[in-house]
């Protein structure tokens, strides 16, 4: 049975930082890649970034460049999304999700596997 448990999540002011943590087990986490998305109050869930498999690779949303930075440690089945410059529209349940492939990509359809949410809320 695979498992996505997210952790990190919470209540911050604006220009703060959190940083999530995604543990993967279950399924073999070295050879696939890994991706967050989160879903904004009333809107649709939406990609945030990505890793390949060995994080050669990554892929932000626009309007996280340079203020989120993905990684992830192999030897913890594990991938963390640090954020900082937080602001009030990075409000939101973050998701992460177990790609299909080593690589990793920009929609839902790319991943197999998801994690249960972790809120985040950042107050103004």
């Amino acid at each position: 049975q695979v498992q996505l448990v997210e952790s990190g999540g919470g209540l911050v002011q604006a220009g703060g930082s959190l940083r999530l943590s995604c543990v993967v087990s279950g399924r073999t986490f070295s050879t696939a890649g890994m991706g967050w998305f989160r879903q904004p109050p009333g809107k649709e869930r939406e990609f945030v970034v990505d890793i390949n498999f060995n994080s050669a690779s990554t892929h932000y949303a626009d309007d996280v460049k340079g203020r989120f930075t993905i990684s992830r440690d192999n030897a913890k089945n594990t991938v963390y999304l640090q954020m900082n410059s937080l602001k009030p529209e990075d409000t939101a349940v973050y998701y992460c999700a177990l790609g299909r492939w080593p690589r990793a990509g920009t929609g839902s359809s790319d991943y197999a596997y998801w994690g249960q949410g972790t809120q985040v809320t950042v107050s103004s």
